[in-house]
């Protein structure tokens, strides 16, 4: 077997070589490090990777007596964090300027969860400068490219996060979700991107862009994999205070679980609406697969959508504003321009907008809970649009024009306002040879039934997507493991401030 075939393997795959112990802890780790120097360059998925101490974690492991791995199933599996995340002693940068330099003195609590499962941290990822865009474009780092071709976008603003793991660079990852950056990028680069419930991971230890929205989520090849990273990582945290104590009852699924009298929820308004043909006909496919696992498909009615990313961004703004004053006087000429555009704007809105923002969003929680009375999920499309080309500025999909960004995340904001949570699953390939993916939503804390369904579909080989042709077209320059910064270039950023929110 190829160190290539390894890279494309599921956490459970890749498990059952550790357990057999063809293959050891550090030479795992060796591959993933091998594909990073080889393809990173054009990936442009790191912000800094922590090669010395992974090595020694999976030298300690390997010099460990054996280990029941049914009940570690992460143990010494490589995964890397989006660049918001803290890992102690790694700098933090949020991709960009004006955190340069700032070392992480403690972890966060979901790297803590993830180290305690045994899972070794290859690196920091790259992302839209502080989450705030879905196109993941960066003037500092570079803008992380799309596996199935590199002139288009990963998507963002967990770019760095989607293209490590697309790219075949690391098995898994974690990102933040805001108003899709986990669910978008995961759709464009043909990976399964979970958000869970609001506060069923903690945020503490991740730099936020808005409290009232941000979740943390994972980005996985298989819907499993996402599954054993949820087990790993969700669950109460007291020094979070939007944690929930929920208890976390979630099984790994199979894919063979009994579908019959499953309700399927289809919201056509909105979210079949402007929509590329072909990625609409891939969401039907899906509904009549369902419908034939014993599934019954009915249409529903969500909230209206007309105020819903004005209602978003009213939000996101104020409590990007409240974070960031700390930096804004001293470095503000650090921040990119369409960041700094975007908090101009959150100065403005009035305490009385932000008010009657949040009102909408317990409006939207409770006509949202009152439709999932009725269906056990609700099943989209992920995004309206395939991968849009490096540098776009708009796409018009079916006569609507609009900003890149905001078409990235159209079919996604809803459920960070709403918290609900949602899962992407590939749902096949664009006859331009890009990924499309499904979005499957659920009621509160019932991640396993978004599993259920999801595993269902990824099981069926009519929505299987091929694994990326990669060529190394650029040589990394830089690893960061000498601790020098990964500046590959890149695009500097001219969209507006409301067509880049909602990340």
């Amino acid at each position: 077997m190829t160190t290539d075939n390894l890279a494309f393997q599921s956490i459970g795959e890749l498990g059952h070589h550790l357990e057999r112990k063809s293959l050891s802890c550090r030479e795992l780790v060796e591959v993933f490090l091998e594909r990073t120097d080889r393809l990173d360059g054009q990936a442009k998925a790191y912000i800094e990777i922590t090669a010395n101490s992974a090595r020694l974690a999976a030298d300690r492991i390997d010099k460990s007596a054996d280990i029941d791995r049914s009940k570690t199933p992460l143990l010494g599996i490589p995964f890397a964090s989006k660049d918001l995340i803290d890992v102690a002693g790694v700098a933090t940068t949020a991709g960009s300027r004006v955190l340069e330099g700032n070392i992480a003195q403690s972890n966060a609590y979901i790297i803590d969860r993830m180290f305690d499962a045994g899972a070794i941290s290859l690196g920091k990822l790259n992302l839209h400068e502080f989450a705030y865009g879905a196109t993941g474009e960066n003037s500092r780092y570079g803008t992380a490219t799309n596996a199935y071709d590199a002139t288009r976008l990963a998507g963002g603003s967990s770019s760095g996060s989607a293209s490590a793991v697309a790219f075949g660079l690391v098995p898994a990852a974690f990102g933040t979700d805001t108003g899709g950056s986990v669910r978008a990028p995961a759709a464009l680069s043909g990976l399964v991107g979970l958000k869970p419930t609001l506060g069923r991971i903690s945020t503490r230890g991740v730099i936020p862009f808005a409290w009232s929205l941000d979740h943390v989520g994972t980005l996985t090849r298989t819907v499993e994999d996402a599954a054993l990273l949820f087990q790993a990582v969700a669950g109460f945290d007291p020094d979070d205070p939007m944690s929930v104590t929920e208890t976390v009852d979630c099984e790994i699924p199979t894919g063979r679980e009994d579908l019959a009298g499953l309700q399927v929820g289809v919201p056509r308004k909105f979210y079949f609406e402007h929509c590329d043909s072909e990625i609409g006909d891939a969401c039907e496919h899906v509904l009549r697969f369902l419908e034939r696992r014993g599934a019954a498909i009915r249409e529903v009615d969500l909230p209206a959508m007309d105020h819903a990313r004005t209602v978003s961004l009213t939000v996101q703004m104020p409590e990007a504003v409240s974070f960031h004053s700390r930096y804004l006087e001293e470095r503000g000429d650090l921040y990119g321009r369409d960041f700094r555009a975007g908090l101009a704007l959150g100065q403005c809105i009035l305490a009385e907008h932000y008010v009657r923002a949040k009102r909408f969003m317990a409006l939207y929680r409770q006509q949202t809970n009152a439709v999932l009375k009725d269906v056990d999920v609700l099943v989209t499309p992920t995004t309206p649009v395939i991968a849009p080309r490096i540098g776009t500025v708009s796409v018009k999909t079916d006569g609507l024009e609009e900003a890149a960004g905001n078409a990235i995340t159209r079919f996604t904001t809803f459920f960070n306002m709403t918290g609900h949570p949602a899962i992407t699953v590939p749902a096949g390939m664009h006859s331009k040879g890009l990924p499309m993916g499904v979005q499957i939503v659920g009621r509160y804390f019932c991640e396993s039934d978004i599993f259920k369904v999801a595993a269902a579909v990824t099981g069926d080989n009519r929505f299987s997507i091929p694994v990326p042709q990669l060529q190394a077209t650029e040589v990394r320059t830089d690893t960061r493991a000498s601790g020098q910064s990964h500046n590959s270039g890149g695009i500097e950023p001219t969209r507006d401030a409301q067509a880049n929110a909602t990340s």
